[in-house]
């Protein structure tokens, strides 16, 4: 099962940059098809129910009772908006179910992180050698920063976000595999580097970061082993952004008004949630009933906030936002207790300058960081009674 939810993953994520909604369609007909065989299966041994599931299931719950009272401002769009949530709550629960075998947790874990690699490094040569086509074959409307399937460098950003922690804890675990995963490390974080997203390059930097400082904090490497892989990874680090190229990114860094359009769109938002502060306009009806609120003519659609909490929290009203503030503050604590799932916060992080959740496969590519995180059960260090995972 857990083979045919890596391929339901693997052709969501590849098909990502198809207009069409038949790629979508069949992705979470899969999921749902998916979700009833293994929880069917796995009647017997249900795991607990978590955070997440409570979090992910008010937002079904929500988006339904906004359909059926008529609480939207579009309901052929909150019935939309409540399949995605659906999805990413099928996701959860298929991953719950069968990543409760640490076998299972671990192999999809590095299924998760070749691939994330294969596809940086394709992403990285084809946004230089591809003239703005997918995969070098496909016409995508746009003439550069195309990268692999993702036609936004934020979006590609934030699926390398997700998974370069376990590249990094892997590479800083142990000797064995250091330079392995050193190198994929460094290709992961130069591909971000040439994507030239600002807030990519800034959190995927804080992940190297904190990732050190907590593996030699809570004791998971010896200090010889983390100094030769630091060594390993500045060697690698500095070769591949050398090779992909930095300067894009930092030219990005010095734009004027790096918040333009981001800011109006965030007062926009603010002026949503004072007028609709309990129930929102609707889950998903935020571009219909954006121009109303618009403080200024920016020229095109405007599609999304550009910022997922303010998004969510006008679309569900506050109990909505507080309810994934919630869900970010589980799965920053489980990313600090288990080291290598600290991605998922960091897209959380990314969230507030885009809309990386919007995709219902990208989105459940975090969700199923989730669904590990979830299932990883922690144990207790003896000598500081702190919890830890020995993954």
């Amino acid at each position: 099962m857990h083979v045919i939810l890596l391929a339901l993953l693997c052709f969501g994520i590849l098909t990502l940059w198809i207009p069409a909604y038949w790629s979508v369609a069949v992705f979470q007909v899969g999921v749902f098809a998916l979700a009833a065989i293994v929880l069917w299966r796995s009647r017997n041994r249900l795991p607990g129910f978590t955070y997440p599931f409570t979090a992910l299931g008010f937002a079904v719950v929500l988006g339904l009772l906004q359909w059926l009272t008529g609480r939207t401002a579009y309901s052929f769009v909150t019935q939309t908006a409540t399949v995605q949530w659906a999805t990413f709550l099928a996701i959860f629960l298929i991953g719950n179910c069968l990543f409760a075998e640490t076998q299972v947790r671990r192999w999809f874990r590095s299924a998760m992180l070749w691939f994330s690699f294969v596809l940086a490094v394709v992403a990285t040569l084809q946004t230089f050698s591809s003239g703005g086509k997918i995969f070098w074959l496909f016409p995508s409307g746009y003439a550069d920063y195309v990268l692999g399937p993702f036609l936004s460098r934020n979006h590609f950003a934030a699926f390398i976000e997700a998974v370069l922690p376990v590249a990094l804890y892997q590479a800083l675990r142990s000797e064995e595999g250091s330079l392995l995963y050193s190198g994929m490390a460094g290709a992961m974080f130069a591909s971000v580097i040439a994507s030239a997203s600002r807030a990519g390059a800034v959190l995927a930097s804080g992940e190297i970061f904190a990732v050190i400082v907590l593996m030699w904090v809570r004791g998971r490497t010896n200090g010889r082993a983390i100094g030769l892989s630091l060594l390993k990874l500045a060697i690698l680090f500095a070769v591949f952004i050398g090779v992909a190229g930095w300067q894009s990114v930092w030219t990005r860094f010095w734009t004027p008004d790096p918040l333009a359009v981001r800011r109006e769109l965030a007062i926009s938002s603010l002026q949503m949630i004072a007028a609709h502060p309990w129930f929102g306009v609707g889950l998903g009806a935020w571009p219909t009933v954006y121009p109303h609120y618009a403080v200024v003519d920016i020229g095109v659609f405007a599609n999304h906030a550009h910022n997922d909490w303010l998004q969510w929290t006008a679309e569900g009203g506050v109990p909505f936002g507080v309810v994934m503030a919630g869900l970010f503050l589980w799965c920053l604590r489980a990313g600090f207790r288990t080291v290598w799932g600290l991605g998922a916060a960091a897209v959380f992080l990314h969230a507030l300058v885009d809309y990386p959740f919007s995709r219902p496969a990208l989105g459940s590519w975090i969700i199923l960081i989730l669904a590990m995180l979830a299932a990883a059960a922690p144990t207790r260090n003896a000598r500081t009674n702190i919890p830890i995972n020995t993954e």
